[in-house]
This record gives structure tokens, C-alpha cells and sequence, in this order.
């Protein structure tokens, strides 16, 4: 894996990583369905204008097929995701996911054929051992509970894990614009009869915040799209834990969401691991 698909991956995880903190904003005002509903809304049209300037190739039936089959798994995955961290904060939302990653190792070696060598296996072990430092207070009981975030937060992981394995069969063949206004705009239609029984008022305000979640989800998943078509899956799933850092930081500055020193301690086994299968 080149140092710039790595670059790529990992400027996309951080975009989307703002993207969550902005629908987390949302979420405490609109509630999680509207605020799901206007984060794909968003998207779709970003994505949908994206498509217009780039004119990729009509895909083909097969990759049309592929990306419909995502489009329920996408509403999973985010839905679930979303609810996590509308009931936990942010960093402790995003390290219960990092289960995904050794999941989209295992799924890549069975479903895609793809060799896990030592590096990649030295690098999820270093992150699942992360992981598991910073839950360690949840797990044993000092922190408070939310059992239901937990839940959703761990189901999101094996669906993402799903997700990006078809994403990576897709990817090396269709164009990234194609992929992203799929699972932009197929979740807005699917989320749209729900939503607009809860449709709430909104200001200039509300609707230039959804704006830039959906500008920030477009630019992000456009990014790892790519980064996926160039690499193997199991390289860059522990790239994926450099999303701590960001949530971290977000947490503390928008929602005074204080990390605990274990979070600290897992970020350092995080980050070796992820420098660990980036080297060549």
C-alpha cells in the first residue's frame, strides 16, 4: 500500500469523523431519525451535483446491482452507528466500532482472497488490543451505562465490516462518484416516509449544518471509495482507528466529553498498529 492511498484513507476517516460530531450537534435537537434522514438528504444532493460535473460511465448491470444490495446495509450500518452516539459520546462511540476492522480483515481473507501477512496481523492486534483498553471501565461497570448504544455501536461494526467488503468488490471496477451518489441518495429514499412523519421546522441555521454533514460525508466516502480500489481491505481496515484521535478531539471542544486516561492508553496501541500495516 503507497503512502498516498494511506494519506487518502485516512484524510477521508477524518472527514467523516466531522461529519459525525456535526450530526451528533443535530441529533440533540431533531432526534435520530430526522437527523439521519437530513444527513443522507444533504448527501444525496452533494453527491448528485458531484455526479453531474465528474460524468463518469453508466454503471453496469452487475455494479448496479452490487450498489443497490448496499443501500439497506448502508441505512444499517449509519443507523445504528448514529443512535451509538447519540447515547454515548462520540470517542467511546467510535471505539466500540473498531471491532470492524478485524472483522473486515477476516471477511477480506475469506470473501476477497486476500493475504493477512504478520504486518496486518500485528496491526489488528495492536488495535483490538487498544480497544479493549479503553472499554475496560465500561466493562467494568465505572462508567455508566447506555446498554442499548453499546448494542447498536457493536451491530454497526459487523455491518460496516459487510459494508466495506462489498464496498472493496466494487470499487476496483466502478467509479467512486457512482458508488458515493448510490449510498448517498438510496438511503434518503428508503429513510423519507419515516422521516417525514417526524419532520420537525428548521432554521437557515439546521439546514447549513446538514449541508456541510452531507458535503463532509460526500468528500469523505469519495476518498476512502478511491483509497479502497487501490489497496486491500484488510491494509487499510486499521487505518480506520486513526478516527479516535478526531473524536476525541471533537468531543472534548463541541460536547465537553472528557476522555479517560484508558482512552489515551488505547490510542497509543491504535496508532502504532495503524503506522505498523501503512509501512512498507
Amino acid at each position: 500500500m503507497s503512502l498516498t492511498t494511506a494519506l487518502r484513507a485516512a484524510l477521508g476517516i477524518a472527514l467523516l469523523t466531522v461529519m459525525d460530531a456535526v450530526v451528533k450537534g443535530q441529533m440533540q435537537q431533531h432526534g435520530f431519525l430526522l437527523a439521519l434522514f437530513m444527513r443522507f438528504a444533504m448527501g444525496g444532493l452533494a453527491a448528485l451535483l458531484v455526479l453531474a460535473i465528474a460524468r463518469p460511465p453508466r454503471p453496469t448491470r452487475a455494479s448496479l446491482t452490487g450498489n443497490l444490495i448496499r443501500v439497506p446495509l448502508v441505512v444499517l450500518t449509519a443507523g445504528s452507528f448514529f443512535y451509538s452516539i447519540s447515547v454515548l459520546p462520540l470517542a467511546e462511540a467510535l471505539t466500540l466500532s473498531f471491532l470492524a476492522p478485524v472483522f473486515v480483515a477476516l471477511l477480506g481473507a475469506l470473501l476477497l482472497r486476500e493475504r493477512i501477512d504478520n504486518r496486518v496481523l500485528q496491526a489488528l492486534g495492536f488495535g483490538l488490543a487498544g480497544m479493549l483498553v479503553m472499554v475496560w471501565p465500561r466493562l467494568q461497570g465505572h462508567v455508566s451505562g447506555a446498554g442499548l448504544g453499546v448494542a447498536a455501536a457493536l451491530f454497526s461494526a459487523v455491518s460496516y465490516a459487510f459494508n466495506l467488503i462489498l464496498l472493496r468488490r466494487i470499487a476496483t471496477r466502478e467509479h467512486p462518484v457512482v458508488i458515493v451518489a448510490f449510498q448517498a441518495v438510496g438511503p434518503a429514499i428508503l429513510l423519507a416516509i419515516p422521516a417525514w412523519q417526524v419532520m420537525q421546522p428548521m432554521g437557515w441555521r439546521d439546514l447549513a449544518a446538514y449541508g456541510l454533514a452531507g458535503v463532509l460525508g460526500v468528500a469523505g466516502h469519495l476518498l476512502l471509495t478511491s483509497a479502497y480500489a487501490r489497496a486491500p481491505a484488510a491494509k487499510l481496515a486499521a487505518i480506520e482507528y486513526t478516527a479516535l484521535i478526531w473524536a476525541s478531539l471533537l468531543g472534548f471542544v463541541f460536547f465537553a466529553e472528557v476522555p479517560l486516561y484508558t482512552t489515551f492508553a488505547g490510542a497509543v496501541l491504535i496508532v502504532a498498529g495503524a503506522v505498523a500495516v501503512s509501512r512498507r
